[in-house]
């Protein structure tokens, strides 16, 4: 099944899960369509998912950063040792955020949610995991 973005009963169990004003990483799990998928009507011109997903970014880098968040890892995806048979990733990708609470203000920002067209068009599946330090 794929996934692309949190209901609203996943977001509420972020909230409950996630430790508050600590750091936190969000692990990114990422896998493209081969043609960008836009709704209809959106103005955007045709690209590659991968490119798509660039044009996500140049915001989302923006907003991360604005949140005093930073991309730590950026990394292909080549094969999955353990995993179900058939699962596979284009890009891995793990973001610090100084908090959740960050986080989610990154999240409810308006700029923030126009860019995330680019994402869902971008996207065949996603994974996105909240993760603290243990301790």
């Amino acid at each position: 099944m794929s996934t692309l973005n949190p209901s609203a009963e996943q977001l509420a169990e972020f909230v409950r899960s996630m430790p508050s004003a600590q750091p936190i990483l969000m692990l990114n799990l990422l896998r493209y369509r081969e043609q960008a998928n836009y709704p209809a009507g959106s103005g955007e011109s045709p690209c590659t998912g991968r490119k798509a997903y660039a044009r996500y970014s140049r915001t989302a880098l923006a907003k991360v950063q604005g949140a005093g968040g930073a991309v730590e890892i950026l990394v292909q995806a080549h094969a999955a040792l353990i995993a179900p048979p058939g699962e596979r990733w284009d890009d891995v990708l793990l973001v610090r955020y100084p908090s959740k609470e960050a986080f989610l203000g990154m999240l409810a920002d308006a700029e923030y949610q126009a860019a995330t067209v680019h994402r869902s068009a971008a996207l065949a599946d996603s994974r996105l995991i909240g993760c603290s330090a243990p301790g």
